[in-house]
């Protein structure tokens, strides 16, 4: 029976994944069932090699599952070419990574324009929305300025913004703070925390950070390639 794609932004049915190392097979997802529900702010949390990387390459598209199957807002990615895949991927959802992963020939504005480029917005709405998540994110001042010229902080501050400005249905964000100090990662976080709130946007983490788990509405625990825990808080 086909879930009823309008209770969850990701909807991962028996889901497993299976690598060779040198001919022996590893098992790093092992059957998981996970529905992440419209506007939770989530981290997926567990040990090292317990699955929660290969998990969100998964669920996004980047890698593709030995068996199961996931909807992402409502389509199920194995019946995707990899072109439509691509565009979907560009379309639905934001990427955080801990490297920042900015352009460093492009200023701050062309960073954070560049996906609705791809995406063929139109000049004046990318300089609205740019304008818009500049000014929220404390970062008009920086427009002009290419990465190199930014701390760490601004730079990720860059990074959310980019990830958020075209409007995705899911944010997903590989251990955010893990360059960050603990001051400017939390304030990062409660930053995220708000645009979640205001925005109704869904966020999930992948992370070994306290203070993400601690701000998290949701918060599921990998062990060996399963679910062990999952937690919702108020």
């Amino acid at each position: 029976m086909e879930p009823n794609n309008q209770a969850g932004v990701i909807i991962a049915e028996a889901v497993t994944k299976v690598y060779s190392d040198n001919g022996v097979p590893v098992e790093a997802v092992r059957g998981i069932d996970l529905t992440i529900k419209h506007g939770e702010f989530t981290a997926i949390v567990g040990p090292s090699g317990s699955g929660k990387t290969t998990f969100l390459n998964i669920v996004s598209g980047l890698d593709s599952v030995t068996s199961g199957r996931v909807w992402l807002a409502g389509r199920l990615l194995s019946e995707m070419s990899g072109r439509e895949l691509s565009d979907f991927r560009r379309d639905s959802i934001g990427f955080i990574f801990q490297a920042y992963n900015l352009i460093p020939v492009l200023s701050v504005e062309e960073n954070i324009e560049y996906i609705m480029l791809l995406q063929g917005v139109g000049k004046s709405e990318r300089h609205r929305r740019v304008g818009r998540i500049l000014e929220k994110l404390g970062l008009a001042e920086f427009a002009d300025r290419v990465p190199v010229k930014l701390s760490g902080g601004q730079q990720q501050r860059v990074a959310v913004a980019r990830a958020m400005v075209a409007e995705p249905v899911l944010v997903l964000a590989d251990e955010p703070t893990a360059n960050l100090d603990s001051k400017t990662g939390a304030g990062l976080l409660d930053m995220m925390r708000e645009l979640n709130q205001t925005t109704g946007m869904t966020f999930v983490f992948s992370t070994h950070d306290r203070a993400i788990m601690e701000r998290a509405t949701r918060l599921v625990t990998l062990k060996d390639g399963r679910v062990d825990n999952d937690e919702t808080r108020d």
